[in-house]
């Protein structure tokens, strides 16, 4: 019985661990950008996208496919922010181990 009080105990520790991770990703905020800062997009740890920014002088309708493409470029730069910053915060609390099917 003891070793199954012991594995309810690193179950209890995992799940509230993972429901901190959770709010921590919910909290996190990410930009990204393009074409020098005209266009900034903000994720949040989830890959939602929160906010989309443009700067006046990017918006031109006779060229709406660069803007376009500034924005998939801007939202692809915050996505690759995001899995870089929640690689590095899993690494530090998997103790730097690689472990498979975790983010």
């Amino acid at each position: 019985m003891k070793n199954l009080a012991e594995l309810q105990k690193m179950l209890k520790a995992a799940q509230e661990m993972q429901e901190k991770i959770q709010k921590e990703l919910a909290e996190m905020r990410v930009e990204g950008s393009s074409g020098g800062g005209m266009v900034t997009v903000v994720l949040d740890g989830q890959k939602n996208c929160l906010e989309v920014r443009l700067d006046p002088e990017v918006v031109n309708p006779d060229d709406i496919e660069m803007l376009q493409d500034l924005i998939v470029s801007a939202f692809r730069d915050a996505v690759s922010k995001v899995e870089a910053e929640v690689q590095e915060k899993m690494s530090h609390l998997a103790g730097g181990l690689k472990l498979p099917g975790l983010f």
